[in-house]
C-alpha cells in the first residue's frame, strides 16, 4: 500500500549554505515548514482561513536528525508525512532526500497545535474541518 504524503521538491540555493556550499542546518526547519504548510492546504486546512478567524498553528517541538549534507545546487525532496492529527494536534514527520541518489539527508518531527491569537490558549478544530486532511491521511497514519 502507498502512502500519502506531500513532496516538496527544491534546488538548494546558494543563499541557503554556507562558505563550503553546504545547507545551513536551520534551512532545514524553513523546508519541513513549506512542506507542512502545503500538505495542511491540500487537506483543506488553509492557514490564511484560520488567521483570518484568530487562529494560529504555533509548532510546540520540533526534532531533527542530519545523516548527511545537502549542498548547493542539489534537488532536494522534502516529504512531510501527517501521522497524528486530531482536534488540537497535528504530528509530522519528515525525510530530506537528494533527487538524484535517493540518500537520506535528513529526518524530523513536528509537534503543533491550534491557538488563538488573542489569548494564546488552545483551540479545538471542529472534527468536520478537519475530515479532509485526516481522510488524506490515514495511509500516514497507518503505514510506515
Amino acid at each position: 500500500m502507498e502512502e500519502y504524503m506531500y513532496t516538496l521538491r527544491k534546488r538548494v540555493r546558494f543563499y541557503e549554505t554556507d562558505g563550503m556550499r553546504v545547507v545551513y542546518h536551520g534551512n532545514y526547519l524553513n523546508w519541513f515548514e513549506e512542506a507542512r504548510v502545503e500538505y495542511m492546504r491540500e487537506g483543506g486546512v488553509c492557514l490564511n482561513d484560520l488567521l483570518a478567524e484568530g487562529i494560529v498553528f504555533p509548532i510546540v517541538e520540533m526534532n531533527v536528525k542530519y545523516m548527511k549534507s545537502a549542498v548547493y545546487d542539489d534537488i532536494v525532496l522534502v516529504r512531510a508525512y501527517l501521522r497524528e492529527v486530531n482536534r488540537v494536534k497535528l504530528v509530522f514527520e519528515y525525510e530530506v532526500l537528494r533527487e538524484n541518489t535517493n540518500e537520506l539527508l535528513a529526518t524530523g518531527q513536528s509537534v503543533g497545535t491550534y491557538t488563538k491569537i488573542s489569548t494564546g490558549k488552545i483551540v479545538r478544530i471542529p472534527e468536520e474541518r478537519l475530515k479532509k486532511l485526516m481522510d488524506m491521511a490515514e495511509e500516514d497514519r497507518t503505514d510506515g
